[in-house]
């Protein structure tokens, strides 16, 4: 079997290799034609413009960036004193997962008694993930503390922001959805 590949093997070079020098007379003749096609010229580089100095001129004028105009109040009148109410959400609290969400986002499904832990509120994140809430827990954005559940509702008491630099606290609820 051997012997016999050792024979086939050059036989079958040389055929292949006298088939590849039929004639190429089509293939010189496109050849001819592509050398006879006029050339394209390729355009000169562009002339460089010699760089030319700029001398900023307005160094001494005025900062556009720096106001010109301090407004201080002149009339003590016009200074609002803010009157600490004692308010003011627990800023070293870690915080909850349903704090990430307004309340408007959040939706009471359910509620779940077992008798050592009591009522549990189950409120469904906008992911889709139902939470256990407890009376003392935070929900909602607003440091919303949750003060009763009930099997309808959960009521809470948020810490919001009165606009003048303190807190005001806000009762809220979270109700069934039928």
């Amino acid at each position: 079997m051997v012997k016999l590949a050792k024979i086939i093997m050059p036989v079958f070079i040389v055929m292949t290799l006298t088939a590849c020098q039929q004639d190429k007379q089509n293939l010189n003749a496109f050849v001819a034609e592509v050398k006879l096609r006029p050339h394209a010229d390729i355009a000169p580089i562009p002339v460089m413009k010699p760089y030319e100095k700029f001398i900023y001129a307005a160094a001494e004028l005025r900062d556009p960036f720096v106001p010109t105009v301090i407004d201080l109040p002149t009339n003590e009148q016009n200074v609002q004193v803010v009157v600490d109410n004692g308010i003011h959400p627990d800023s070293q609290r870690l915080k909850e997962a349903l704090e990430v969400y307004s309340l408007s986002e959040l939706v009471l499904v359910g509620t779940l008694e077992q008798e050592s832990d009591g009522i549990w509120g189950l409120v469904r994140a906008p992911d889709g993930i139902i939470h256990r809430v407890q009376i003392g827990n935070y929900i909602g954005q607003n440091h919303g503390k949750v003060l009763t559940i009930t099997d309808v509702d959960l009521t809470l008491e948020e810490i919001v922001p009165d606009g003048n630099g303190g807190y005001l606290e806000h009762d809220a609820s979270l109700s069934v959805m039928n």
